[in-house]
């Protein structure tokens, strides 16, 4: 059974876990060592380019996957579009999480509007598909 590797900077959750096992038929699922969280949750903003920076999380990457695996990857752009490149040219295959947006507004007296967010999770996307 494949595995699913987290490359993103958010909580994965209990409707994700399910929906990885049942959606992608994953047995294990594998976050990011605490030390490289944050190099990929804080992407400097004025490098020029990324290759030198995401190479710690590219080797992690190599030695702990398969040809066949899953990599949930969200983030910088920039820095998303190149794992994802990586992945494809590793076999293994790169997905995001879809949801579903409500938001709710709420007038204030003062004038001001405040807003509300809720996402629900919904599926796991391949890129490119």
């Amino acid at each position: 059974m494949p595995a699913l590797f987290l490359l993103f900077n958010h909580r994965f959750t209990a409707a994700q876990k399910v929906a990885a096992r049942e959606q992608l038929g994953v047995e294990r699922i594998s976050v990011l060592p605490a030390e490289l969280q944050p190099i990929w949750g804080q992407i400097p903003p004025d490098l020029p380019e990324l290759a030198n920076c995401l190479e710690p999380v590219r080797s992690w990457l190599a030695g702990q996957a398969t040809p066949g695996d899953y990599v949930l990857i969200q983030g910088d752009f920039g820095a998303t579009y190149l794992m994802v490149r990586f992945a494809l040219e590793h076999g293994l295959i790169p997905v995001y999480a879809t949801t579903s947006r409500q938001a709710l507004e709420e007038h204030l007296p003062d004038g001001t509007v405040k807003l509300l967010h809720y996402f629900q999770h919904q599926m796991f996307r391949r890129y490119g598909g």
